[in-house]
């Protein structure tokens, strides 16, 4: 990896950040983005080229029932959209 592609990721992640909250942010992105977004990016490919259509989404909603159990910052954790799609009594085991 060169100096070059190690500033731009820097500057994608970190932009101007100037307190610790902005650095979480952006390492969190950062992170997201290693461990879910490129793999998914991948596999999406092999499908498109395989002749399937391929729908991306990013769920973003802050469900209100994780007030006072996660941090502020977090947004939706992975497979937090599974109460939205499915709803919450398919996630509680009352079907």
């Amino acid at each position: 990896i060169t100096s070059e592609v190690v500033d731009r990721v820097y500057k994608e992640y970190m932009g101007d950040a100037q307190s610790p909250a902005q650095v979480r942010d952006g390492l969190l992105d950062a992170m997201g983005d290693v461990f879910f977004v490129i793999s998914a990016v991948e596999v999406a490919r092999y499908h498109r080229d395989a002749g399937n259509p391929v729908y991306f989404y990013e769920f973003q909603h802050r469900p209100s029932s994780v007030e006072g159990v996660v941090p502020e910052f977090v947004k939706a954790d992975h497979g937090a959209e599974i109460a939205f799609v499915f709803g919450k009594p398919f996630l509680a085991g009352d079907v």
